[in-house]
């Protein structure tokens, strides 16, 4: 609820100086996308990016050397799973409404 709010008041303060808003990394549950429609409105378009785990994952590792973050492969790959099973809901919400984008 808190992430929803200050986003919809950023929206409201910026409104007559934009054409549009990028919001990135929100919503990440079904919920928060059925919540944001109904207090913030439905969206024209959702970018989704479309890459393979193993991409993600030497992303993430390159990242951990470059930040000197401490998570191993194992910690890495149950992140990536319980991103995948979070957005499945959601990316298919999305579709359903033919508002998805997939950019590979």
């Amino acid at each position: 609820g808190i992430v929803l709010e200050l986003l919809k008041e950023a929206m409201v303060s910026k409104l007559g100086e934009t054409k549009g808003f990028l919001i990135d990394g929100y919503p990440q549950k079904l919920k928060d996308a059925e919540e944001f429609e109904s207090k913030a409105g439905e969206p024209k378009l959702v970018l989704c990016l479309d890459c393979s785990a193993e991409t993600m994952s030497s992303r993430l590792l390159m990242r951990n050397q470059s930040t000197q973050q401490s998570d191993d492969t194992e910690t890495i790959k149950e992140g990536i799973e319980s991103y995948y099973q979070a957005s499945k809901p959601l990316i298919a919400y999305y579709e359903s409404k033919t508002q998805l984008c997939k950019v590979n």
